[in-house]
């Protein structure tokens, strides 16, 4: 009987983590490849920003529910598949305030990472992004003012 008992107790505990671990990766994809749309924004390559923001509206769409709540959902959803489907590099970056800023409010209130996310500011721009690494390589001016910013906030 004792044995029984610690078999389920010990399945369900499983599947609890099987779940969390599932959330954790599932908001882990959405900012890997936020991350990825905003390399690439920096790198100055349009085509490449709009393949990458089509991969992150594929992440956000896969994205469940209990991790990524309706409303974040539709309005990541509304700026990244803008910068899917634009080829014009000032565009993008201009739908890429928008993603920004709700990608920042989700990074507050969810666990998107066990690394620390850092918030940068562009006081230029006036607008703010996301970054896994400390150096700045801003991606609304790429080249022409790469290293123009600073930290703000450190996510954990």
């Amino acid at each position: 009987m004792f044995l029984l008992v610690a078999f389920i107790v010990a399945a369900m505990v499983q599947t609890g983590f099987a779940q969390n671990n599932s959330a954790a990766v599932n908001t882990s994809a959405v900012l890997a490849a936020y991350y990825d749309v905003k390399d690439a924004l920096v790198a100055g390559d349009a085509t490449l920003t709009a393949s990458k923001a089509g991969q992150l509206v594929k992440a956000i769409n896969s994205a469940d529910v209990k991790t990524l709540p309706k409303a974040s959902k539709d309005s990541l959803l509304e700026n990244a598949g803008k910068i899917a489907g634009d080829k014009d590099l000032k565009n993008q970056r201009g739908y890429f305030a928008g993603l920004s800023n709700q990608m920042i409010a989700l990074a507050k209130t969810s666990k998107l990472s066990a690394e620390p996310i850092y918030q940068q500011y562009c006081p230029m721009k006036k607008s703010s992004w996301l970054s896994n690494e400390k150096a700045i390589k801003n991606p609304y001016y790429g080249s022409a003012m790469l290293t123009c910013g600073k930290v703000t906030e450190t996510i954990k």
